[in-house]
């Protein structure tokens, strides 16, 4: 069992090294075609609920007009509308989430190897999929 994350431009741009036959699972709740195109699979459960994305996305604004830069702001968003919580809580709460986390430690535990992908690079931006993978973990 491996379990990974990683962005999808570094998968579109060979800078990620995983193992063969690892399992691509886009956790995306709007994915574009091209994200599409680069996962074995997106399971839209595992993104941020819409009410979420759309506080962090309202915080991000608003800190931005403020004079923060885009991963400045992106990032005290995340601490302004307690992303993380919120998040953890949709994992435990929402149905189609829990069945995902569970198919996925299913995965895992038969031997799989699984890689998360979102969009964001972490070493600028904070990404759901860092605590999806404690979860997970």
């Amino acid at each position: 069992m491996a379990l990974h994350d990683t962005y999808v431009a570094a998968l579109q741009h060979d800078l990620v090294d995983l193992p063969a036959g690892t399992r691509l699972v886009g956790v995306v709740r709007r994915p574009t075609r091209w994200f599409a195109g680069a996962v074995d699979e997106n399971r839209p459960a595992l993104g941020p609920p819409e009410d979420l994305l759309d506080d962090v996305k309202q915080a991000e604004e608003d800190l931005k007009i403020a004079g923060l830069c885009d991963e400045e702001a992106h990032n005290a968003a995340w601490d302004q509308v307690d992303f993380a919580d919120r998040y953890r809580e949709h994992l435990g709460s929402a149905p189609a989430a829990a069945e995902a986390v569970d198919d996925l430690r299913t995965a895992l535990n038969g031997g799989e190897d699984v890689a998360l992908v979102c969009y964001e690079n972490t070493a600028k931006k904070r990404c759901h999929r860092t605590i999806l993978r404690e979860e997970l973990e």
